[in-house]
C-alpha cells in the first residue's frame, strides 16, 4: 500500500488520538489530499534519522482552519507499518510518501497479567502526578505508553513488539526499573526540603 507520509519525532500508538497543528506547506498539501480523496496517512518515527517504521492514522476532526491555511487537527492512529519504499518527495507532491508492509499485532492478553500490569501502571502515575485510575479492562499496552517516561526509542520498541503480554511484560520491567527511582527521589527531596527549615532538637544525653 502506498501512503502519505508525516515523518515526526513522536511514536503513534494504535488507538491513540493525536493532535496536530500543520503549518508547513507541504503538510498543509498533504491534509488537503486527505480531505478530497478520504485517505489515510503515516507518521513515520523520526529520531536521529527515518526509522522505518510508523503508525497509520486517519483524520477524525479539524478543529480550526486558520487564514494562512493552518490547521489544528485530530487524528487516531490504526495500523503499525513497516517502510518498504520512501520517496521525498513523493510522485507529483511536495510531500513524502512510500510503500509499507502492515505488521500484525496480536492485542490477546489474560486477566492475571493485566492485573499486574494496572498495579504498576497506577504507582508509575501516582509518582508523575497524573490523577487517572485506569481501569484494567479497558486499557492495553498503549494506553498510557506516552504518559510513563518512556523515552521515543523505548516507545519505538514497544510499538513493535507483536504480542500483547510481550508487550506488558515490557512494560513491568520497565516500571520495575523507574518505580524504585522515582521513590529514591521523592524521599530525597522530602529530606532536603526538611534540611532547609530549623529544627527542634532534642539535648543528647551523654
Amino acid at each position: 500500500m502506498y501512503l502519505p507520509l508525516f515523518p515526526l519525532k513522536l511514536v503513534a500508538f494504535p488507538g491513540e488520538s493525536l493532535n496536530l497543528h500543520i503549518f508547513e506547506p507541504r503538510y498543509k498539501e498533504l491534509l488537503a489530499d486527505v480531505e478530497t480523496f478520504g485517505t489515510s496517512f503515516g507518521v513515520c518515527v523520526f529520531t536521529d534519522k527515518l526509522t522505518g517504521y510508523g503508525t497509520e492514522v486517519t483524520l477524525e476532526n479539524v478543529y480550526h482552519r486558520y487564514e494562512d491555511g493552518r490547521l489544528d487537527i485530530k487524528t487516531k492512529g490504526s495500523r503499525v507499518f513497516r517502510l518498504t519504499s520512501f520517496d521525498n518527495p513523493a510522485p507529483e507532491r511536495n510531500y513524502a510518501g512510500g510503500n509499507v508492509d502492515f505488521i500484525d499485532l496480536d492485542m490477546t492478553t489474560h486477566e492475571r497479567k493485566q492485573k499486574e500490569y494496572t498495579f504498576y501502571l497506577k504507582e508509575m502515575l501516582r509518582l508523575l502526578n497524573h490523577e487517572i485510575d485506569p481501569d484494567p479492562m479497558s486499557i492495553n499496552s498503549f494506553s498510557y505508553a506516552h504518559k510513563i517516561g518512556l523515552t521515543l526509542e523505548e516507545e519505538l520498541e514497544l510499538l513493535l513488539i507483536p504480542k500483547e503480554l510481550d508487550r506488558l511484560d515490557y512494560l513491568i520491567k520497565h516500571f520495575n526499573r523507574m518505580i524504585p527511582a522515582f521513590k529514591a527521589a521523592e524521599s530525597a527531596k522530602k529530606k532536603i526540603k526538611m534540611n532547609g527549615h530549623f529544627k527542634h532538637l532534642d539535648p543528647l544525653q551523654f
